[in-house]
This record gives C-alpha cells, sequence and structure tokens, in this order.
C-alpha cells in the first residue's frame, strides 16, 4: 500500500507536522527524505530494508557512496541530497560553536567533532584552533591514517598553529572501532603536543577521542 493510502495518522510527513520530528522512528525519517518507494514498497518499507542493510542509521549516514546507491531505492541523486543535509548539520553546529565561547558550550564542541569523525573507516587527527578568547579560528584536518593509526608529525602542528595565529587548541581522533578509550599511545602522542605547543605559549585544552555514539575527553580523564 502506497503512504498517500495510510491513514493521515499514520503517514510520516504528517506525523511530523502535528506531533513534531521526535515522534518519527529512523525508518519514517528516512522515508520523508526519500519521499517515493518502489514498485510493490512503499518510502517507509524501502527505508527499513536500507536500515535493516546497513545495520542501523548512523552506519547508513555515513556509508561509502557506492555501497550507498547499491542499496534499493537509493541512488547518486539520494546520495548528493543526504550529504548536502550533512554537510548543513555540521556547519550548523560550527556556526552555533563560533558564537560565544567554546568552553562554555562543550557538548557543542564534541558533537560538530563527532559529525565530521563518526562513522570514517580510517584515522583522522583534526584539530580545532582557537584565540585567546576561545573562539574558533578554524577546524582543520591535520593527518589522515589507516583503519587503525595515524602518523601525527608535532612539527606540522606547531606550524599550523603558527599560520593560524592561534592561542589555543583542540585535538580529536577518530577510532574506527568505535571505541572511544585512549590507547597508551595517544596518551604518549597528546603529551609531546602539549609539550611542543607549550614553546610557542599554545595551550592544548582537550583531545577527544570520538567512537560510535561516544566520545572520551583526555583532559577530563586527567590524562593530559
Amino acid at each position: 500500500m502506497a503512504i498517500r493510502d495510510w491513514p493521515q495518522t499514520e503517514r510520516p510527513r504528517e506525523k511530523l507536522l502535528h506531533h513534531g520530528v521526535g515522534s518519527l522512528s529512523d525508518a519514517e525519517l528516512l522515508a520523508i527524505f526519500i519521499q517515493t518507494g518502489t514498485a510493490g514498497h512503499s518510502a517507509v518499507q524501502v527505508a527499513r530494508d536500507a536500515l535493516q542493510s546497513f545495520g542501523g542509521l548512523s552506519a547508513l549516514l555515513m556509508a561509502e557512496r557506492h555501497c550507498f546507491c547499491q542499496t534499493r531505492g537509493l541512488g547518486d541523486a539520494r546520495y548528493s541530497v543526504l550529504q548536502a543535509a550533512l554537510e548543513i548539520s555540521r556547519r550548523h553546529v560550527f556556526e552555533t560553536t563560533m558564537q560565544g565561547d567554546v568552553l562554555s558550550s562543550p557538548e557543542h564542541v564534541r558533537q560538530y567533532l563527532s559529525l565530521h569523525l563518526t562513522g570514517l573507516g580510517h584515522e583522522v587527527f583534526c584539530g580545532l584552533f582557537l584565540d585567546n578568547r576561545h573562539r574558533v579560528i578554524e577546524y582543520r584536518e591535520l593527518f589522515r591514517g589507516t583503519i587503525d593509526s595515524a602518523a601525527v608529525y608535532p612539527r606540522e602542528v606547531v606550524k599550523r598553529c603558527l599560520s593560524s595565529n592561534a592561542a589555543a587548541v583542540i585535538f580529536a581522533h577518530n577510532h574506527p572501532s568505535g571505541v572511544a578509550e585512549p590507547s597508551d599511545t595517544d596518551v604518549r602522542l597528546t603529551r609531546k603536543l602539549v609539550d611542543a605547543l607549550a614553546l610557542i605559549d599554545v595551550r592544548v585544552l582537550d583531545h577527544l577521542i570520538i567512537g560510535q555514539g561516544v566520545q572520551t575527553s583526555l583532559a577530563e580523564r586527567g590524562l593530559m
């Protein structure tokens, strides 16, 4: 049965308008994005099948293009729209973060970094560079690695801090395994960066490890 033939109270778009976006399931949200189904399958059924195939919403959102487009009811057009929607979300969070003192809204920082790093199949080491009032100057991907490591060179980090005229920095990197526990290597690297940047009067405020739906702060753990 097509969605237009469903009772009005059960149609995803009408549910959203009358009861708010929080009333929708993952499949119903995805169905609004998909808009139309395939022969014999409503948009909601296509969405349910896609979620089951990928193992959940996060995995679907972070899927590589070829995997996404091979799924029934999806394709290049919807992949493009989805990537645009994700980038709008990232930029919204970034603008929100830039409006005030970044330290007064750590959740915005974690949300922004998670949007960039969650679900990647390789490690990425990045920095959020701040001025002397802890306002964001820029976000920068610094190093890209493999499935379980990324080579980080303190000299290059120092150069980036100097070129952006940063007074402080928050580092972050992802663990593709989804586990956000810092390794001994993560701790040693962080302390090496703290020492290197202290020589040019740049403070390292934190180093966040991004996993699947969870983030770990080395500063909060007392590991810096």
